[in-house]
């Protein structure tokens, strides 16, 4: 078991949302007073309370019930005695024999990046093309590909026909094929359609009978949300996790970061459960039910990574889900997943993501959220840890961020070693990508400490974890296993922030 999340108990900051179909518990007040009422109950015949002491000495006291007191005694003595050391018992087996989930597969894991086009680095200082792993993980299918999306718009784009939608015509006309001719299993768990997303992409798939498509109405299920989630799924056995939509976009004019991992069953199958409660809402008439049937359950958590050892190192993992609602027992909520994360970094802590804010945004009311923005504050305040941010700057961030931010930057050196930076990151644009809509944007969702590694779907308001749906996954660096190591992800991650953090397209923070 790798230990950088079990520094503090879980309890104290996790939460498990209706897992038991009750809105909580009998108040301790109500139990109370159900068991004084049955003290006062026990009464006599006559109504004499048996309290009484005259009462309780006329009882215990004859002769004839001397040898009847003793053998009650000895009973006592004989069956209750070993009973009250039972919980130390239990507690000693516990920690002797704890859960121990290892996979037995040899997971190949490698990030995957877009870069946008004409944004330039350096060489050999980036990683796989987003359109190149999708496109190998359409060619591994043997049965089934599962795709968890928030929308489709991967094919020529006719608002605004800009070349570089040709790549995602590609990724398109690949999964076509491969349900329709190679006659793949093809199941698409998406957004419900709206008059700015209408899907028409899915449309078609589904007119040509090369996949099937179910579409979550969050207006129904919670109220209020989206299926923000972007996963692929291949025989359950390989999987894809990122900030790419699936969108001609998210492969040429923005910066998306993910992860894909073969030969990696005992993930892709945990991850098909979250698959599957997608697939369930998606049914005509969905509900979120009070609680989520056993094989939905996961034993691979915060708590209890599962332990994977290849050739050259060994880590622990688990993904993580949003929002709550959506979680069958065992899975661990988002957010709390970030929270143990920073609780657990001792040197430092960087963050990229798109969007910030320690409020619910898209809410009727605007709403208070700390939860993460406590976390970050906590870590360098009480810890001394370093955290870094790179936070997008584009045409659609909101004016409220900067001032969020700035509230950040204000702490430090407040006190001695406290250190939060934060910069802005923009990725620009000529004349004529400035004309294509929501692009040319950093969209990363990502988080890499000196222990661990987050790679998510979701921005950073309290919105994406309260009532919308996302994923996460959580790589748990072992820097004891292999020291030779030449690949490994935490690392890999930490180098693309700081390949970002000092690049010309990182903007100081306006103070």
């Amino acid at each position: 078991m790798l230990p950088f999340l079990f520094l503090k108990p879980l309890k104290t900051y996790l939460k498990t949302v209706l897992e038991s179909g009750s809105v909580g518990n009998a108040s301790s007040s109500d139990e109370e007073l159900e068991q004084w009422e049955q003290i006062f109950m026990m009464r006599d015949e006559n109504g004499n309370s048996y309290n009484d002491k005259r009462k309780k000495k006329s009882i215990w006291c004859r002769p004839s019930c001397i040898p009847v007191s003793i053998v009650i005694v000895l009973i006592v003595l004989v069956v209750l005695v070993p009973l009250l050391d039972q919980p130390s018992i239990m507690h000693t087996n516990k920690s002797i024999n704890p859960i121990n989930l290892h996979c037995s597969d040899e997971c190949r894991l490698s990030l995957v990046e877009s870069i946008p086009e004409g944004h330039m680095y350096p060489p050999n200082v980036t990683h796989i093309p987003t359109k190149n792993a999708w496109l190998d993980l359409i060619d591994e299918a043997q049965t089934s590909i599962e795709i968890a999306s928030f929308y489709w718009s991967l094919r020529f784009n006719e608002e605004y026909p800009y070349n570089s939608s040709i790549e995602g015509e590609q990724v398109f006309q690949a999964l076509y094929a491969a349900g329709s001719k190679r006659k793949i299993n093809l199941k698409i768990a998406q957004n419900w359609p709206t008059k700015s997303f209408p899907n028409i992409d899915t449309d078609y798939l589904v007119k040509k009978k090369a996949a099937q498509v179910r579409s979550l109405n969050f207006s129904k299920l919670l109220g209020n949300g989206v299926l923000h989630t972007k996963f692929w799924i291949i025989d359950r056995t390989h999987f894809y996790i990122g900030s790419a939509n699936m969108d001609w976009r998210a492969l040429t004019q923005v910066k998306e970061l993910g992860i894909v991992a073969y030969n990696c069953s005992c993930l892709a199958t945990d991850l098909a459960k979250i698959f599957d409660v997608y697939w369930s809402l998606g049914a005509p008439d969905a509900v979120v039910p009070d609680s989520w049937p056993a094989e939905l359950a996961t034993d691979i958590n915060v708590e209890h990574p599962i332990n994977i050892t290849d050739s050259q190192r060994s880590y622990g993992a688990f993904i993580t889900s949003s929002p709550p609602p959506f979680s069958p027992s065992g899975r661990t909520n988002d957010d709390d997943a970030i929270i143990s994360i920073m609780e657990a970094a001792e040197e430092f802590i960087y963050v990229s993501v798109m969007d910030y804010a320690p409020a619910l945004v898209y809410e009727p009311k605007l709403k208070f959220w700390p939860k993460i923005d406590d976390a970050i504050r906590r870590a360098a305040l009480e810890h001394k840890v370093k955290v870094k941010m790179l936070i997008s700057w584009w045409k659609h961030s909101a004016a409220a961020e900067e001032y969020f931010l700035r509230s950040l930057v204000a702490l430090a050196k407040s006190y001695p070693r406290v250190d939060i930076q934060i910069k802005r990151f923009i990725v620009p644009s000529t004349p004529d990508q400035d004309k294509i809509p929501f692009a040319r944007v950093n969209h990363n969702k990502y988080m890499v400490t000196d222990r661990a590694a987050y790679i998510g779907t979701s921005n950073w308001s309290g919105d994406y974890f309260v009532n919308t749906a996302g994923v996460a996954f959580v790589y748990e660096d072992n820097a004891h296993f292999y020291q030779n190591a030449t690949t490994d992800i935490r690392k890999d991650l930490q180098e693309v922030f700081e390949r970002d953090w000092s690049s010309p397209y990182a903007v100081p923070l306006k103070l």
